[in-house]
């Protein structure tokens, strides 16, 4: 074999490579906007135990066909403050088990991918240029992403397979091949060589394709023996490596979450290692024990080594699971103490608007990255109707001082609507669900109303200032009744939250009452003061301010209501 053959072995075995991790991506990305509304749920659920944040990990890894995908998006998720470390330590090692499953599927596969397999790439693409719903859509790239997983792993197979010759002995080229990949034969250096390659390609699935296609050609690597199972426990850790990545730049809980995926991996190569240097026959005595070389699955013969790889991955993972499992505190105490939160960093207040913290890791998954921007516009709505009553307490105070905290309320407020719009552009831009396009077109509509709100919470400070100023005389009538009016706005803003957050168009009939009495009230207010005008109860000059405040308060109404009606 000349120096030709072999770059042309290496090149075809990326070209491979290349096409299985696009078709890995793909198949990520639609299986994401297929199970847009079960991860959704899953990432809702609070994991209440180890055993459900686990399964949700699991969950999600399936459904994302990524561990590294579901990683990411925990590191996400523990930066903006949704998941607690505890959580996401439990959903990292259900991650792991998750992504085993794509062992299986290529180790099934077998080295004989038939045309059949091959063929999905063209079936996809033309379900996918044909459909006209986007469901279709997602599912012709579904199968088209499979198609390229196969001619990807064709591409790899045949650049290591090489007819025997006549008679019946290896051929030279499969002797060279084996020979090099049998001269690293050290355990701590294949485990090197498997972190690498998986750090570099960033995907431990394509690593275990690689191996798992050498085993299924008779490919012997590091001399036999136990030495694929060092390159497999070097892909987990190499996989951590995504995450680690991912963190740069975040908070501290963030930076903690990926430690934590590193750490569960570590240790757990730990442990293999010292059982694989010292049980040197354990791939023959226990992986052959239950997968023997010879047995044959849906028909194919010789599936043997294959099975035992992809069962071993599933053994380190799930094993490993369940030895850390108890001791997931442990892990939390530890990164905690590794990285120790900085004295600068301030515990947020309840009623501060966060939206600074938003996390380009949430955009791998747009319907995750859209659920937690609504969440976060309730927040804003909350702090909009706080300025609102601060404003308002005040004028009945007749407290000028509170002008000062409402514009830092706005300030703030506009700061997290300019964060918020800019989100949802690049949310915007990536490929969503018919469901998902309409919510991003509303939430532009119920962020200006939250900002009117803010808006309108200013003036009123303004009409304080007259009050106090132009020493205006209200009577105890009129402040009682407006006062009355403001606490039906109050309850109309409960409800009204209460329809937005859980999208519960049911509430709307009885908030649609609520408001009509509000319309009502103002309507009162402004016959009954112009009745005291023409009696000459009223002062002249009051008119200005009484009028425009009521008709204030009652246009705040109306925004609240707008944005529960855009649950509709």
């Amino acid at each position: 074999m000349d120096a030709w053959d072999i770059i042309k072995i290496i090149t075809q075995i990326l070209g491979g490579m290349g096409a299985f991790l696009l078709g890995m991506k793909l198949l990520s990305d639609n299986m994401t906007r297929l199970a847009h509304g079960r991860l959704k749920s899953m990432l809702n659920k609070t994991a209440k135990s180890r055993f459900a944040g686990v399964g949700i990990g699991t969950g999600m890894t399936i459904l994302g066909q990524s561990s590294a995908f579901t990683t990411v998006m925990v590191v996400g998720l523990v930066n903006a403050g949704i998941m607690s470390l505890f959580q996401a330590t439990a959903i990292i090692m259900g991650a792991n088990i998750g992504t085993t499953l794509n062992a299986w599927v290529i180790a099934l596969a077998g080295s004989e991918i038939n045309a059949l397999f091959l063929a999905l790439t063209a079936v996809g693409v033309f379900i996918t240029m044909f459909s006209k719903s986007e469901k279709g859509k997602a599912i012709g790239n579904v199968i088209a992403a499979f198609g390229l997983i196969f001619v990807g792993l064709k591409l790899m197979s045949s650049a290591l397979t090489f007819e025997p010759l006549p008679d019946g002995t290896p051929s030279p080229e499969f002797l060279a091949v084996e020979k090099i990949l049998s001269a690293v034969k050290n355990p701590f250096l294949l485990l090197l060589i498997g972190i690498l390659i998986t750090a570099i390609v960033q995907s431990s699935t394509a690593v275990n394709a690689i191996i798992i296609t050498m085993a299924s050609l008779g490919v012997v690597i590091g001399g036999g023996g136990n030495a694929p199972l060092y390159i497999i426990i070097g892909s987990n850790i190499g996989t951590c490596v995504t995450a680690l990545i991912s963190s740069l730049g975040t908070g501290t809980n963030a930076k903690r979450a990926a430690l934590i995926h590193f750490m569960f991996n570590f240790f757990g190569a730990i442990i293999f290692m010292i059982i694989l240097v010292f049980w040197t026959s354990f791939q023959e005595t226990v992986l052959a024990g239950v997968f023997p070389s010879h047995i044959t699955v849906f028909g194919k013969e010789g599936l043997g080594p294959t099975l035992q790889i992809a069962f071993f991955h599933t053994l380190f993972n799930v094993i490993c699971a369940l030895l850390f499992l108890p001791f997931i505190k442990g892990f939390v105490w530890l990164a905690e103490h590794i990285i120790p939160s900085k004295k600068e960093e301030k515990k947020e207040r309840d009623a501060e608007i966060i939206f600074g913290h938003l996390d380009e890791r949430l955009m791998r998954s747009p319907s995750v990255a859209l659920g937690y921007i609504y969440q976060q516009s309730g927040k804003m709505f909350s702090y909009a109707m706080d300025t609102l009553d601060i404003a308002f307490r005040a004028f009945l105070k007749k407290d000028e001082g509170a002008a000062e905290e409402v514009l830092a309320h706005n300030t703030e407020l506009a700061e997290a609507n300019k964060l918020a719009v800019s989100y949802l552009v690049k949310i915007s831009t990536a490929s969503l669900i018919t469901e998902d396009e309409d919510t991003v077109s509303k939430m532009h509509y119920v962020l200006n109303d939250i900002m009117r709100i803010g808006e309108l919470a200013d003036n009123v400070t303004k009409y304080t200032y007259h009050y106090v100023e132009d020493e205006l005389i209200f009577s105890e009538e009129f402040l009682e009744m407006i006062g009355g009016m403001y606490e039906k706005i109050k309850k109309l803003y409960v409800l009204a939250l209460a329809t937005y957050l859980y999208k519960d168009a049911e509430r709307l009939a009885e908030l649609d009452r609520l408001e009509d009495e509000i319309d009502t009230d103002r309507r009162a207010l402004v016959d009954r003061h112009i009745a005291r005008l023409n009696e000459g109860k009223c002062q002249p000059q009051n008119s200005g301010v009484f009028i425009n405040l009521v008709g204030n308060l009652e246009r705040a109404a109306d925004h609240i209501t707008y944005i529960a009606h855009s649950v509709e």
